[in-house]
């Protein structure tokens, strides 16, 4: 049976309609706000909320309450769509000034000053916008299979490497690309090497140091020749997100793709 996402973003923006009710909430406000009873709200607000309303409304009562009003005809469509921009408003700088906090989140923190449920279906609708993207990306992967194991902690950057490139995170997902690759190669590598490693780089060798170890060693470390190569295509993506900017999709795939062949050459056997 099949999933229908669009039926499922449907059923989430019923469900928030249903349990935010901030159209009466906005109004009320503007209500109070307009017949003086402002200090009734300081029972029902959090702290923080009603301080930040009441100097919004002792600068200028009338636009004050204009605003409320205004925000109570816009706010029966707007759940969802405010606390999606509130919760983008949590992934980036903000320019400082005074009032600098648009009024709807004023509303959004109020109805979410106990439960969070309009930022619960904030995130559940970006997961939902996910899914789709999420899965066409996941065909082009195959199982990573392997003679021999590395690592925990390489099967933890390699997850998270992978879960990156599903969700569209492109220049993460390269950097912990390298992240893998530096430490199965420091767990395939003999003893004597590693003490090499540990005293020339502080043991805090980069990919690329490892990766010039490897090749002047390449008969001593018991690697297969062809893994550098692949290697330094990761090294280089990887380099280009750290110090260059974003990435894009292809180039990520590629990177991955290319991390997870050169870890199946490296584990061998």
């Amino acid at each position: 049976m099949p999933i229908e996402i669009d039926r499922l973003n449907t059923e989430l923006l019923r469900m928030a309609d249903e349990n935010a009710p901030g159209r009466e909430f906005s109004a009320a406000i503007a209500e109070l706000a307009r017949s003086e009873r402002f200090a009734q709200l300081e029972q029902v607000l959090p702290a923080v909320v009603y301080e930040e309303l009441w100097e919004r409304y002792r600068l200028d009562p009338a636009g004050f309450v204009q605003e409320w009003e205004q925000l109570a005809h816009e706010m029966q469509q707007g759940f969802i769509q405010h606390a999606r921009q509130r919760l983008t408003s949590l992934t980036r700088l903000q320019q400082a000034g005074p009032d600098s906090t648009p009024a709807w989140q004023s509303i959004q923190r109020a109805l979410d000053s106990q439960q969070n449920d309009l930022l619960r279906a904030a995130v559940a609708q970006e997961l939902l916008d996910l899914i789709e993207p999420a899965v066409a990306r996941a065909t082009h992967l195959r199982e990573c299979v392997v003679a021999s194991p590395s690592s925990e902690e390489a099967d933890r950057y390699l997850d998270e490497a992978t879960r990156c490139y599903f969700f569209a995170l492109f220049t993460a997902c390269a950097v912990m690309c390298r992240s893998v690759l530096e430490e199965a190669i420091k767990q395939k590598l003999p003893d004597g090497i590693k003490s090499l490693i540990r005293a020339r780089y502080r043991n805090a060798p980069t990919l690329g140091n490892l990766l010039h170890e490897v090749n002047n060693n390449l008969r001593a470390s018991g690697i297969d020749p062809g893994f550098p190569r692949l290697a330094n295509l990761v090294n280089d993506i990887g380099k280009k997100a750290v110090h260059q900017g974003l990435l894009s999709g292809d180039e990520a795939r590629n990177c991955l793709q290319n991390a997870r062949s050169a870890l199946q050459m490296l584990l061998q056997g």
